[in-house]
């Protein structure tokens, strides 16, 4: 968060803090190259408690106004503020001229690293769409809600979802999945990482055969886009390798950087963590049945 924001906020008596939980691919499967560029995928997203804090201010002006603005992100490109403004835009199919004075203020509070595969950047703008959902008192259901959010990234729809899910189509299409409790072992290499051009490499796998998951079981399937970033990215290569000499079933989330390895208790969890070696960083998470603002759309 920019230095001085989170105090700016703070003083404003009708803050509220909200949390961005992010997420990790259980698996994560390339089917094939879509005619529009987009790729066919298969993946298990499930929801981890570590999570990022969206402080979010309504105000009666209209304005929507991030206070502590990214250096480098022009407003437009701002996934927060675009979240608030297509919040905005259905409003006004609500109340028509009504929803011009709806407006906030909105702070960020990054507990998840940037580029790392977490889903950070889509879980802060749809914390921002379920909220404002309430604190605007719009009512929509969750299917005006996802169809909106999938116009602002691949992984958003998933985050207003808010259940452990099979993902198909780009991510879009979204099946529940009941899950088992677990902890996870997130090691994070210092690379921040482009999805962009790890789906858009010549040696990325697109044929994989897309599996029936009903139910899901632990360790099945892979992550197709691993073999690329570990190809450009020896520090991700480490990570992964250390973690797989101590669990054979550990693998990289998303497009990367972050690697994890699955556990049924966070004392076996916490037990490989106190052998990581001084380079290396990462953090213990609980996966979670349900978002925490789930609750704040309805069905």
């Amino acid at each position: 968060m920019a230095r001085g924001a989170g105090r700016e906020l703070s003083r404003l008596s009708t803050v509220q803090w909200y949390a961005a939980p992010g997420k990790l691919n259980l698996l994560l499967h390339i089917l094939g190259r879509r005619a529009d560029g987009y790729h066919e995928l298969q993946t298990v997203f499930r929801l981890i408690d570590r999570a990022d804090r969206v402080g979010i201010a309504p105000r009666d002006d209209g304005v929507l106004q991030r206070l502590d603005v990214l250096p480098g992100v022009p407003p437009q490109d701002d996934l927060c503020l675009r979240a608030a403004a297509r919040m905005k835009e259905l409003a006004r199919t609500r109340a028509g001229s009504a929803a011009e004075r709806l407006g906030a203020q909105i702070a960020l509070d990054k507990r998840l690293p940037m580029g790392a595969g977490l889903g950070g950047g889509s879980s802060d703008a749809a914390t921002v769409m379920l909220a404002l959902n309430r604190l605007w008192d719009l009512n929509l259901g969750r299917a005006a809600l996802i169809a909106e959010a999938a116009q602002l990234g691949a992984d958003v729809p998933f985050f207003v979802f808010g259940r452990n899910a099979l993902g198909e189509g780009i991510g879009e299409r979204l099946s529940v999945l009941e899950l088992p409790p677990a902890w996870y072992l997130v090691l994070v290499p210092p690379v921040s990482i482009s999805t962009r051009q790890v789906f858009a490499a010549a040696t990325l796998t697109r044929d994989t055969k897309p599996l029936k998951i009903t139910p899901f079981f632990q360790g099945l399937g892979k992550n197709d886009l691993e073999p690329v970033v570990t190809a450009r990215y020896p520090e991700v290569a480490d990570h992964l390798g250390w973690l797989r000499r101590h669990c054979p079933g550990a693998r990289m989330t998303g497009s990367g950087a972050c690697v994890f390895a699955e556990f049924d208790s966070a004392a076996d969890a916490r037990s490989l963590q106190a052998e990581l070696p001084s380079s290396m960083h990462g953090f213990l998470a609980e996966g979670l049945a349900c978002h925490p603002l789930f609750d704040w759309a309805d069905e």
